[in-house]
């Protein structure tokens, strides 16, 4: 019997600022599996965690990010925006799964993964992100474990699943019916969902057989995991 991997989005933002240091460790105190985090860089080619371009929606400051020195990053906001060292510190031998945001170049991967690998952590980290970001991810790193995003029920080309050799394919939950779950596992990948929030959406999810959730809620999730689904197979 599986029980799915609880992924807490962005932490445990019902709780504490998203993407904060506070954050992360909640989710795990709450039972999380693992962490999703999203990742940017400084100006000053600094990997850090933030979703959005700009400090506006989280600390009232009209400012994007990629114009914003590390330090900068750091007076601005009280030094509450975590680097990606600090939040691979913090999350100790947790799995984080490394959201990369926005247009991601190669200067954007090489940094990310040159932290990882600096923080010792390429064992417990995995990446999530559309197609273009995971292919240079891939082309980075062979050995990297990808959940590469999809938003469409059209499925994935072959080709580009060859190339990028996802170990997961991460679909926003509401697109998720029973004939696309049996679709993903019979092309032999792991079925991740985004980002439902409701015990009655997780609820359905968990029973079409999904191997892993990333919500905000990680507390109700790691709840209703106390009560497994019944026939599920165990992961390979």
């Amino acid at each position: 019997m599986q029980t799915v991997t609880a992924v807490a989005h962005r932490g445990d933002p019902y709780r504490f600022r998203e993407n904060t240091l506070p954050s992360l460790r909640s989710a795990l105190g709450q039972g999380a599996d693992a962490v999703e985090i999203d990742v940017r860089l400084t100006r000053d080619g600094v990997p850090v965690l933030l979703h959005d371009e700009t400090l506006r929606r989280l600390w009232e400051v009209d400012r994007p990010l990629s114009a914003l020195s590390a330090e900068e990053l750091r007076g601005l906001t009280g030094g509450t925006v975590p680097t990606l060292a600090q939040a691979l510190a913090a999350t100790g031998d947790s799995r984080v799964m490394v959201d990369l945001c926005g247009p991601v170049g190669r200067r954007t991967v090489e940094r990310t993964l040159d932290v990882i690998r600096q923080s010792g952590a390429r064992d417990r980290v995995y990446y999530s992100a559309g197609a273009e970001a995971m292919l240079a991810v891939r082309a980075a790193d062979p050995a990297a474990e990808i959940a590469l995003t999809w938003t469409t029920l059209a499925p994935p080309r072959p080709a580009l699943l060859a190339a990028v050799r996802p170990r997961w394919l991460n679909y926003r939950f509401s697109l998720l019916d029973r004939e696309l779950a049996a679709r993903v596992h019979r092309d032999g990948c792991l079925l991740s969902v985004w980002t439902p929030d409701t015990r009655r959406s997780m609820s359905r999810l968990l029973e079409l057989g999904v191997d892993s959730i990333t919500t905000n809620r990680i507390d109700v999730l790691h709840a209703l995991r106390s009560h497994p689904v019944p026939g599920r197979n165990p992961l390979p």
